[in-house]
């Protein structure tokens, strides 16, 4: 992958459907896997900020939660069930 970006974990627990629905719209724009209500997601600094930026006025911090991993780049994947590799060939962010 782009060596610019590294690969966050996004979860996110949203209290009021209409908020959920926003924030998973948001999300899916920058997600590159992940199922429900946590993603993978590859970004640059720079889209970091912008994602932390929108998520808070997306959500209501008194009620709602979304929590920002950095992975270790160094880190393998372990996947049980049916894993999927989520490195692909392109990036779009829309």
């Amino acid at each position: 992958m782009d060596k610019g970006r590294d690969r966050y974990l996004v979860a996110y627990d949203i209290c009021e459907p209409r908020r959920l629905a926003r924030v998973h719209r948001y999300l899916n724009g920058y997600k590159v896997g992940g199922q429900k209500s946590v993603y993978e997601v590859w970004a640059t600094p720079a889209e970091i900020a912008t994602i932390i930026t929108t998520l808070r006025k997306l959500i209501d911090a008194e009620v709602d939660r979304v929590h920002l991993f950095r992975l270790d780049p160094r880190m393998s994947m372990h996947a049980y069930g049916i894993p999927v590799e989520s490195f692909p060939s392109y990036f779009v962010v829309a």
